[in-house]
């Protein structure tokens, strides 16, 4: 027999054993000696006020006695047959992943059509995009074994606690290498420096199990014979060589920047939906100064780790927030294409680098960019590469990125330009622009509004050293494929499952993953 208790205690004890079997012994009414076999179930923080306390949730026996043993899943992926159904999946981001996971645990053979590189050779693509500013459309942060989220990260947090079994997506990251403390802590996070090697591991299993993953395949055309599936053209993107399978079945799950494959479903005439979506800017502040606003002035030590912050408020009737905010990190140059700009950030695994990043943005919908001129199903795309090719030409159409100190974007009703820049983690670079001019007024205005709001919730966020760097774009996709809500397949294509960030039906790494095995089992069942 065993009970879970939920124990408050300061978060410096969090690395003492003795103190914690005593408030734990305490909190169920025993005696230390008599406290049975224990282990903890989940982990928070309480960083209200000062001094900072952690929430942790125990499984505890009986008075002297033991736990039962911990369920170990079976994860290992069984070889497929010769005779196995194939099922085409596009994409290998996390939906596409553990799609193709899903697929093969249901005895179906997945062959998964990915534009971009393996993660090794990925690497190389992104040294160019920060060292010669020379962006490769089909390999980059966004692009490639993994997707997005492999260099951008690593958070497991969702709020979506309907979507699927958040317990049994990550297990399957510990079983491909990620630390088990991602099972327990309330925000668990990977680290984009350990990341790449648990997605390489999801690759060889799938493909030792009889699955087949192509990179350098970009995806040209979708066929249908009398709005039923009937075969997926795709093109190697280093021989040019095109290769027509036919195909019965296919998985979409390209990502939230994959702009061509908007644009071939609407030269199809195929239904797609224009969706809100948030854009701005990232905010980086000396990590060191986000340790004391959150902490109160208390001292971080070993207990407690680089503080975070999740900032919201309604200014100018819209709202505008924190986004994907990446503690000891670096900001990081994420252009799909020639002749734009693009932010995001990431933290590695110890998130031990000396700056906080944040995506800082404005919540937006058609009515916004239609009054710009932005028109149709695709006007939001339209509006985000406006933005983009903007803040690329205004940086010196490179892919150093324009930025402007705080202060200065918080001055006057129109800002200022910035006489000089503080050092900050965008490697290539930072040119002074005044980005209260350079944005759109339905950006720029209301984000003015939300930080000040901030900036008097806590007031020592209006540091002089904090940078504004422009402009955070990708949030999310800025167009949804459509599906109905019980075959999950698109309305006009029959055998064609939009799935994840791409179609609209995710954000961030375990919702994209929990979207892969919720359409995976869809499959399976037709």
């Amino acid at each position: 027999m065993s009970r879970f208790v939920d124990v408050r205690f300061p978060a410096k004890w969090s690395t003492d054993k003795d103190q914690i079997e005593r408030v734990l012994a305490k909190s169920i009414g025993c005696r230390q000696s008599n406290l049975g076999e224990y282990r903890v179930i989940r982990k928070n923080i309480d960083a209200r006020r000062r001094p900072v306390h952690v929430v942790w949730r125990f499984e505890v026996a009986t008075i002297a006695g033991r736990l039962a043993d911990v369920r170990v899943p079976d994860l290992q992926l069984q070889a497929l047959p010769e005779s196995a159904e194939s099922v085409h999946i596009v994409g290998a981001g996390p939906a596409g992943l553990f799609a193709a996971i899903a697929l093969i645990r249901n005895g179906k053979r997945p062959i998964v059509l990915e534009r971009g590189q393996s993660v090794r050779q990925r690497r190389r693509d992104l040294v160019k995009i920060t060292r010669d500013h020379e962006v490769n459309p089909d390999s980059n942060y966004c692009f490639g074994e993994g997707g997005a989220g492999t260099y951008s990260d690593g958070k497991l947090y969702t709020r979506s606690h309907k979507r699927g079994d958040i317990r049994g997506a990550l297990e399957w990251l510990v079983h491909f290498g990620a630390d088990p403390s991602i099972l327990v802590d309330a925000h668990p996070h990977i680290g984009t420096n350990k990341l790449p090697d648990i997605i390489s591991r999801m690759r060889i299993a799938i493909c030792e199990a009889g699955g087949q993953v192509h990179f350098g395949a970009r995806v040209m055309d979708i066929q249908t014979v009398d709005g039923v599936l009937n075969a997926v053209e795709w093109e190697g993107v280093t021989t040019g060589r095109r290769t027509v399978s036919t195909s019965k079945c296919l998985i979409l799950a390209t990502g939230h920047s994959a702009r061509d494959v908007f644009e071939l479903f609407y030269s199809k005439g195929w239904m797609l939906e224009a969706k809100p979506f948030a854009m701005g800017v990232r905010i980086e502040h000396p990590q060191a100064l986000v340790d004391s606003i959150q902490y109160h002035g208390e001292d971080r030590g070993v207990a407690l780790p680089p503080a975070s912050y999740r900032l919201v408020c309604q200014a100018n009737g819209r709202g505008v927030h924190s986004f994907c905010m990446c503690p000891g990190g670096i900001v990081a140059p994420c252009a799909t294409e020639p002749g734009q700009v693009v932010t995001n950030g990431w933290s590695p695994s110890k998130r031990n680098n000396p700056y906080a990043n944040s995506g800082m943005v404005v919540q937006l919908t058609a009515v916004d960019w239609e009054a710009l001129g932005f028109t149709g199903q695709l006007g939001g795309l339209a509006f985000q590469r406006s933005v983009e090719k903007t803040c690329w030409e205004a940086a010196g159409q490179s892919q150093c990125a324009p930025a402007q100190r705080l202060i200065d974007f918080l001055s006057g009703d129109h800002g200022r330009t910035s006489k000089d820049l503080p050092q900050c983690s965008y490697l290539p670079g930072v040119a002074s622009v005044n980005l209260r001019e350079l944005l759109p007024d339905v950006i720029s205005d209301s984000l003015a509004a939300g930080l000040r709001t901030f900036c008097q919730r806590m007031p020592r966020y209006k540091d002089r050293e904090a940078i504004l760097i422009a402009p955070e774009s990708r949030t999310s996709s800025p167009v949804r494929i459509p599906r109905d809500q019980k075959t999950l397949m698109h309305p006009d294509v029959t055998g064609l499952y939009p799935c994840g960030e791409g179609g609209g039906h995710a954000g961030g790494i375990l919702s994209a993953a929990l979207d892969g095995i919720r359409v995976a089992d869809a499959v399976s069942r037709t």
